[in-house]
């Protein structure tokens, strides 16, 4: 059985750019069960909860006024890939649509909800480890 690492936010973690959290319960059990291992590359990368929402921008990642806050992205994409390989995680559940977690389909920039194809910060990482991507709209078969 595969050892997943969650987005933090969906195992309720109070995390959101907001302040906010999207706790799915087969996320949260999981957790309690031992079977995955939470963790945040936004709150790890240093940025404050709440703060403004971000969105990614070709290669970069800016937040609605325009800051150009890759360097926090990329510090704790980092780190949340090293938390996942010391869990000995070989998949992933992480949040769609969102800079660091979202895959396959992100938010373009603009910041009036339109979708794009591409990848979050750290799920480019995890794909690139090797990881198998789920988000909570699409939930591995009975994890």
């Amino acid at each position: 059985m595969p050892r997943y690492i969650v987005s933090a936010c969906l195992a309720g973690e109070r995390c959101r750019y907001d302040g906010g959290d999207n706790t799915c319960p087969e996320v949260v059990r999981l957790v309690r069960e031992g079977l995955a291992v939470a963790a945040c590359p936004e709150v790890l990368g240093g940025l404050e909860t709440p703060r403004s929402p971000c969105e990614r921008l070709g290669g970069r990642v800016v937040n609605r006024e325009g800051q150009d806050v890759t360097a926090f992205f990329e510090r704790g994409a980092a780190l949340a890939l090293e938390r996942a390989h010391e869990q000995g995680c070989t998949a992933a559940i992480i949040k769609s649509r969102s800079p660091s977690c979202g895959f396959d389909r992100i938010y373009d920039g603009s910041f009036s909800h339109v979708l794009c194809p591409g990848d979050g910060v750290w799920a480019e990482r995890l794909r690139a480890a090797g990881l198998q991507l789920f988000s909570e709209e699409a939930l591995p078969d009975k994890p």
